[in-house]
């Protein structure tokens, strides 16, 4: 038996539209969170090229610019309480995954046939903050897009940030790296069974230093990283560059139209 009609549950949602309607993160024009105008297509992921590096990455890559829409939707959901986005986020996050080069792909799925997602944590106090693990959320939503195609996919909270990391805007390079030393720790049983591989997941990538730390405290403890895959990659004089030029020159087709990160550095 019926417990109510559609129209009667819609009622709530109508007058809570009318007293608090959606705009959209970017342009404010009501009606969608992320608008169809300022919502970018996702397309295929750019291998990101790192300059200095003493250690072994995995392959990383980003889907798209940190500037214009994305960046104003990324602070929105991140800095000004939009978590709405996480949705649109996490089905943007999907489409980027299945598109990995064939390679990557095969070399992330574990002997269950399933592809095990880790986010990066946030610092406690940003995420108290936020309303709580922003990446983790979006790998929430990825995965159940995933899901919803066939794909077996499991979110593994298996990181966490120690007290004493501060916030890393403004630091160069060498003091990311230093601000994270030793602070990135597993979660106790957070960690999928020893050996799977595993995709370390993102919104924004600069230097680079965050996904190397959380690379090492993963591999150091017998958890291979497929990839590194970033929402966007900000920036232009962080050691990191796109690899591929063309690919990088389309992502700004969306943005001020006036940019173009082709062969220069992303930021740190």
């Amino acid at each position: 038996m019926a417990t109510g009609s559609p129209a009667g549950a819609a009622a709530p949602r109508a007058l809570l539209d009318l007293l608090l309607p959606t705009v959209c993160a970017c342009c404010a024009e009501p009606g969608a969170i992320w608008c169809a105008r300022c919502r970018p297509r996702p397309g295929p992921p750019v291998r990101l090229g790192v300059a200095g590096r003493d250690r072994q990455l995995p392959p990383m890559f980003a889907v798209a610019a940190y500037r214009g829409p994305m960046r104003a939707a990324l602070l929105g959901y991140k800095e000004r309480g939009r978590r709405g986005l996480a949705v649109a986020f996490g089905q943007w996050l999907a489409a980027a995954l299945e598109a990995l080069p064939a390679g990557v792909r095969r070399d992330a799925t574990g002997s269950d046939g399933c592809w095990w997602l880790v986010p990066v944590p946030s610092r406690h106090r940003a995420a108290t903050r936020r309303g709580g693990q922003h990446v983790a959320a979006v790998a929430a939503a990825a995965a159940a897009a995933l899901a919803g195609s066939g794909r077996p996919v499991a979110v593994a909270a298996a990181l966490r940030m120690s007290r004493g990391v501060r916030d890393s805007v403004g630091l160069d390079p060498a003091a990311r790296r230093a601000n994270l030393a030793g602070h990135v720790l597993l979660r106790p049983g957070g960690t999928p069974p020893p050996g799977t591989p595993v995709l370390l997941v993102d919104d924004i990538v600069t230097t680079g230093a965050t996904a190397a730390a959380c690379a090492d405290t993963l591999q150091r403890s017998g958890v291979p990283v497929a990839a590194f895959v970033a929402l966007a990659a900000a920036g232009d004089h962080s050691g990191l560059t796109w690899q591929d030029p063309l690919r990088a020159k389309g992502l700004e087709s969306w943005g001020s139209g006036t940019e173009n990160v082709a062969g220069t550095k992303l930021d740190g």
